[in-house]
C-alpha cells in the first residue's frame, strides 16, 4: 500500500507534490485598475479627508492598504462584482463588504 500524501522520501515531500499537482498559480493583478476603478465610483481618497468625515462612512482596503471612504458599501460592492462579472476586473481580485465593521476590501 502506499499512501498518496506520504512518500519514502517522508510526509511532507508528498504533500507538497500533490498540493502543487492541484493548485493554480496566479501572478497577480495591477494595482492601478483597481484603484482606477474605485475613483470611477467616488470613494473618496483618504489623504484628502477630514477625520469627521470618517466614521459614518465605509472604509475600503485594497491589498490591506486603507485608500478611501465611501457611502454606499453594497452598492460600490455590486459595481465592482458587475466589472468582475464583464472582465473589466481580473477574475483574481476578490471583494469582500464586512458589514460589521463597515469595510471593504
Amino acid at each position: 500500500m502506499v499512501c498518496p500524501a506520504e512518500t519514502p522520501e517522508g510526509h511532507a515531500c508528498g504533500l507538497v507534490k500533490n498540493l502543487s499537482l492541484m493548485a493554480v498559480v496566479s501572478v497577480g493583478t495591477p494595482v492601478k485598475v483597481v484603484l482606477e476603478t474605485l475613483d470611477e465610483q467616488g470613494v473618496e481618497n483618504l489623504s484628502e479627508l477630514h477625520p469627521n468625515n470618517i466614521p459614518d462612512k465605509a472604509k475600503i482596503f485594497v491589498n490591506g492598504s486603507w485608500v478611501g471612504i465611501h457611502n454606499d458599501p453594497e452598492g460600490l460592492v455590486s459595481v465592482l462584482k458587475k466589472k468582475r462579472r464583464k472582465c473589466v476586473l481580473s477574475k483574481e481580485v476578490s471583494i469582500i463588504n464586512d458589514y460589521a465593521n463597515k469595510e471593504i476590501k
